[in-house]
């Protein structure tokens, strides 16, 4: 039921800068166990060529030709050395093409890859995105090696808050349920009733059946809930450094240019950029949109690679790119992914203690039918 007038209230300190704590690394158990293996051939030659001509057909569109010679071993690589580790690769919406859709074996938002990775009979899983997302692939499949590429790959939102936060929280508004976004630590998990992602925040909130829920940390995906919901919110002044930087007057401009132009917006945008949206939703509402509506121009308002990996998918839409990098997300190359198959680095370990308790409410969330 969506609410008469917003009702958020929001606590907390603003995103710090600069400021995502580095993941301890792993023991290197997995590769004590598994071993260490050659380093393959990166030579670009006719046998590599012929091998991935049908990958590039996927992404000729956005991949220049003079750059895939460059990836084309590196792919033919990882694809062969995912077959020799049983090893799968998940991959979000985020990463650019030539991982998306050349070595990913599962792609999606973060609910998506949750779920994947409940079902992978895999022994190795690599987790092409930052290090949450690897921490929520670990919590659902604790017996298997989940490795990140680069332990670099933080993540704004999950660096504004910790459990102690949650914790005091929870002494100011006692019996108040708290719905964690998936993008937050473990810690921060181990402290919440259930986690969401923008695609089910709204059937979360409301699968308590109480006037009031904490939904930490995203500001903006909180007050965009208030929005659709009865539901009174309590929220975190916690905001993801990419959504924030777009604005209501850019967008104003685009449909200057443009009267035409359909615009989407993801709900950890701020509020005013929501409002001159014609569509907001998750990552994967939006590549919905785009393939069942098939408009003509399309300003995607969120991370820019996803764009570039929807246009792959649609030809005939045209996409105009506000180009928002998320600096963590771009830490996972082809490369960094090669040697993480290779070397079986960096493996994700979590405090059995905090992840007994975070993988509740990751399972609370995989398991709810909405």
């Amino acid at each position: 039921m969506a609410a008469t007038a917003l009702q958020v209230e929001t606590l907390g300190p603003a995103t710090p800068r600069g400021a995502i704590p580095l993941p301890r690394p792993g023991s290197g158990a997995a590769a004590r166990r598994l071993g260490v293996l050659p380093m393959p051939s990166l030579e670009w030659n006719e046998t590599v060529a012929r091998a991935t001509a049908p990958l590039y057909e996927r992404v000729k569109a956005v991949v220049p030709p003079v750059e895939w010679p460059f990836f084309a071993p590196y792919v033919m690589a990882i694809n062969h050395l995912k077959k020799e580790r049983n090893a799968v690769i998940l991959a979000h919406n985020y990463q650019t093409p030539e991982i998306y859709n050349c070595v990913a074996d599962f792609v999606g938002d973060s609910l998506q890859l949750a779920r994947e990775a409940t079902k992978t009979e895999a022994d190795i899983i690599v987790q092409g995105g930052v290090h949450f997302m690897a921490e929520t692939s670990k919590l659902l499949n604790p017996d298997k090696v989940v490795l990140i590429p680069d332990l670099r790959a933080g993540c704004s939102l999950a660096s504004s808050i910790t459990g102690a936060d949650v914790r005091l929280l929870r002494e100011r508004f006692p019996g108040v349920p708290v719905v964690t976004y998936v993008n937050t630590s473990a810690e921060v998990k181990a402290e919440s009733d259930i986690c969401c992602t923008s695609s089910n925040a709204v059937a979360v909130v409301e699968s308590f059946g109480v006037d009031k829920v904490i939904l930490i940390p995203d500001e903006f995906l909180a007050r965009w809930v208030a929005t659709q919901t009865s539901v009174k919110i309590i929220a975190w002044k916690g905001h993801c450094e990419v959504h924030e930087r777009f604005t209501a007057e850019e967008l104003r401009r685009y449909r200057d240019s443009d009267p035409g132009v359909q615009i989407l917006a993801h709900p950890e945008c701020p509020p005013d950029v929501i409002a001159e949206a014609d569509f907001t939703g998750s990552t994967s509402a939006m590549i919905h949109f785009v393939k069942s509506k098939r408009p003509k121009k399309v300003v995607m308002v969120t991370e820019c690679s996803m764009a570039d990996n929807v246009q792959a998918e649609t030809p005939g839409v045209e996409f105009v790119r506000p180009c928002n990098l998320c600096p963590h997300m771009k830490r996972i190359t082809l490369p960094k992914i090669l040697e993480s198959l290779v070397y079986l680095r960096e493996e994700v370990e979590i405090d059995p203690l905090i992840a007994e308790r975070a993988r509740r409410a990751v399972e609370r969330m995989v398991q709810l039918k909405n």
